[in-house]
């Protein structure tokens, strides 16, 4: 037995210094891709605006195009305009969210390069305090314009970067349930504490800390484990130590996620940030697929901590602690196991695995105060599809709901996106009511 437990801690250490290593790996190749003037530089830190870059792909390699005016009317009226700067980024701030028309002054496009695709976006829809980013791609790099298989396999790429972020939340809020019974809905704002945290320890020019963002997300991970420790240690143990209900500690999650959201906003402000380092790179072209370096990075990433978990709940004491929690509590306690510990343990790697989506997702969209509360229904039904209290089959959903949520607007709406994620929620229940992974249970 002691041999079998020395091999099960070098086990957990090897697979510590392969996650450690993959990530850093992963975050070089995002650093070696980024220009040196966008490596530093915010598109745009508050507020609705419009982000337009414009780039020549002519020669299969992307140029930023500088000197171009970019227009933003609605309904026929301007209202403003910005001329691309050397990164090819034309920011554009506009007064409120809404649909917006976005269009070059052709007349300023510089001589010796390619053709632009396109030259008017008539209807960009632009999300109330957030930033809409949108593309002038010029030329065609030799080859024909993107066709069904590339828009598919682009919508697929991001769909694969959004499922396993979201299944990172639903593995945390999977492990929650199954050791406590409680359903939490202040889960998005752990998503949102973590991205917030990056923020600030990331931001530069007095507003944070100016860490980079590597090293900002992992202090931010580690920040939100400490923050489900303490939602454990400060209010969850006391309101079960007083034999409260599930159903009242449902309604005290909700009210929590309210008072914390109320929070972030007063804290955070209403507008969205974005990232100091990361926000503008060029694509890298891959068959069909047109993906950036950041959103490899975040593939990467999702894959190794979700391995990680596994392979903490499979290979080590504790996590088969945590599995016979899961499975049955009192006999568990009957059998020596330290319950609350264990519960202690499910939090502080829900608050981390949390903050690390949060992380992610403000890469890849922007941080705001309510970034984890718009994904809080996919990261929901992501449990729920994969069995409720299955942390693989969180992982699964997460994927599946993921590929959904992208890929679906190929041929319906993007605000329609919940209601597909719901259709395919409801399918899958109607064929297998315990969910993918969910196992069958005796009623009566």
């Amino acid at each position: 037995m002691r041999v079998r437990g020395e091999t099960r801690r070098r086990v957990a250490a090897s697979l510590v210094l392969a996650a450690f290593a993959l990530t850093t790996l992963a975050s070089l190749a995002v650093a070696a891709s980024e220009s040196p003037a966008s490596a530093r530089t915010p598109i745009q830190t508050g507020g609705e605006s419009i982000n337009a870059r414009l780039f020549d792909r002519t020669g299969g390699k992307e140029r930023p195009i500088t000197g171009v005016r970019v227009v933003v009317t609605k309904d026929g009226t301007p209202v403003g305009e910005a001329v691309s700067d050397a990164d090819g980024l034309a920011v554009v701030p506009i007064p409120g969210g809404g649909t917006y028309s976005v269009a070059i002054d052709t007349k300023t496009i510089p001589k010796g390069v390619g053709a632009p695709a396109q030259t008017k976006l008539p209807n960009v829809v632009v999300q109330p305090g957030r930033p809409k980013f949108v593309l002038f791609p010029f030329g065609n790099d030799g080859q024909s314009e993107p066709g069904a298989i590339d828009r598919l396999a682009d919508l697929f790429g991001s769909g694969i970067r959004v499922g396993l972020v979201v299944a990172l939340a639903a593995v945390g809020l999977s492990l929650v349930y199954s050791t406590t019974g409680l359903i939490n809905f202040a889960t998005g704002e752990l998503v949102t504490f973590g991205a917030i945290a990056a923020w600030f320890l990331n931001a530069e020019g007095g507003d944070g800390v100016g860490l980079t963002l590597l090293l900002a997300g992992i202090v931010a991970t580690l920040l939100g484990g400490a923050f489900g420790a303490g939602l454990e240690l400060g209010l969850w143990r006391p309101l079960r130590r007083r034999r409260t209900g599930n159903v009242a500690l449902i309604v005290v999650s909700i009210g929590l996620a309210l008072v914390l959201r109320s929070v972030f906003q007063i804290i955070f402000g209403a507008d969205a940030k974005s990232f100091a380092q990361y926000s503008v790179q060029q694509q890298w072209h891959i068959g069909p697929l047109d993906i950036a370096p950041k959103d490899i990075a975040s593939i990467v990433i999702c894959l190794v901590l979700l391995v990680g978990v596994a392979c903490f709940l499979l290979f080590t004491r504790l996590g088969t602690a945590i599995r016979a929690v899961s499975d049955e509590p009192d006999l568990a306690e009957s059998s020596g196991i330290d319950v609350q510990r264990v519960i202690l343990v499910a939090w502080i790697l829900c608050g981390a695995l949390s903050a690390a989506a949060g992380v992610l997702l403000g890469l890849t969209f922007s941080v705001a105060y309510d970034l984890g509360f718009d994904f809080l229904l996919v990261i929901f039904a992501a449990m729920v599809l994969g069995g409720l209290g299955s942390v693989f089959g969180a992982m699964v959903g997460g994927v599946l709901l993921g590929i959904v949520f992208d890929v679906s607007t190929y041929w319906v709406p993007t605000d329609f996106k919940n209601a597909m994620i719901l259709g395919v929620l409801i399918l899958v229940l109607l064929v297998r009511p315990q969910g993918i992974l969910g196992s069958r249970e005796r009623v009566g």
